[in-house]
């Protein structure tokens, strides 16, 4: 997926260890050109090698991509088929190379799908699983309101047989049952095409990153664009609710 490392731009920090993206504007991109929203789609899929390429690059440890929601399933069927279509392209034609490049591949969302889905998804997960490089974390079928409701009824089917008591559930227990329990909360979540939403996406972990909203359509997304977000990450003050302390006074001090 690179031709070797790039120089970091001058100005530009230590990256953000998580970095997650809404990716929006497809559609929008392709009607600019009067195109079909498919040849949107196809030119965002590039801008998402593209974005994985240079997190890598950046020293991003983790790349989560909001690729398809539960709610995309309500799109029409001949977008949602197209869609699909490229999620299974993206992983016959890229996922080698991002074996090599040590990606280590991992799909969030629900596994409610048909059957060669699924096998996709644990084709991907189980060839990259011992990399050591940048995660890619795909959200396919993912919502996170689904994504609690099922934590929640797992923990439920755990109370009522016994296995685990009420007062033991805290915040770090769900955190753990999350389809992220294994990886850091997201630092910067960044949502491309200038919508001011976050849609359903990572609403418990992203409870403390800090939300860029860039009016760049995602089939634009370029290595400017992450740096530029990545710039407005380090000017923000982050207290994760507390109050950072002023430097003491030294004046009158032996």
């Amino acid at each position: 997926m690179s031709d070797g490392p790039r120089p970091v731009s001058p100005g530009i920090q230590s990256a953000p260890t998580h970095v997650a993206i809404i990716m929006d504007g497809n559609g929008r991109w392709a009607q600019m050109r009067g195109l079909p929203r498919q040849e949107g789609h196809r030119r965002g899929l590039e801008s998402l090698r593209r974005a994985v390429r240079n997190a890598g690059e950046l020293g991003i440890r983790v790349l989560t991509l909001y690729s398809f929601s539960t709610e995309n399933w309500r799109r029409p069927k001949a977008e949602v088929s197209f869609l699909l279509g490229l999620l299974r392209r993206f992983v016959e034609n890229d996922l080698a190379e991002l074996h090599e490049a040590g990606v280590r591949v991992r799909i969030i969302g629900s596994r409610d799908l048909a059957p060669d889905l699924r096998q996709l998804i644990e084709r991907a997960e189980s060839m990259t699983a011992g990399n050591r490089g940048l995660t890619l974390v795909v959200a396919f079928n993912y919502g996170s309101r689904d994504e609690l409701v099922r934590v929640t009824r797992a923990l439920a089917v755990d109370v009522a047989a016994g296995r685990l008591s009420p007062e033991a559930i805290d915040e770090d227990m769900l955190t753990s049952r999350l389809d992220t329990g294994d990886l850091p909360e997201p630092d910067l979540v960044i949502r491309t095409s200038g919508e001011t939403r976050i849609s359903n996406f990572l609403l418990w972990q992203a409870a403390y990153a800090e939300f860029v909203f860039t009016p760049v359509l995602w089939p634009d997304f370029d290595r400017k664009a992450l740096e530029d977000a990545v710039a407005e990450f380090h000017r923000r003050e982050r207290r994760f609710g507390g109050v950072n302390q002023p430097a003491a006074c030294n004046v009158g001090v032996a």
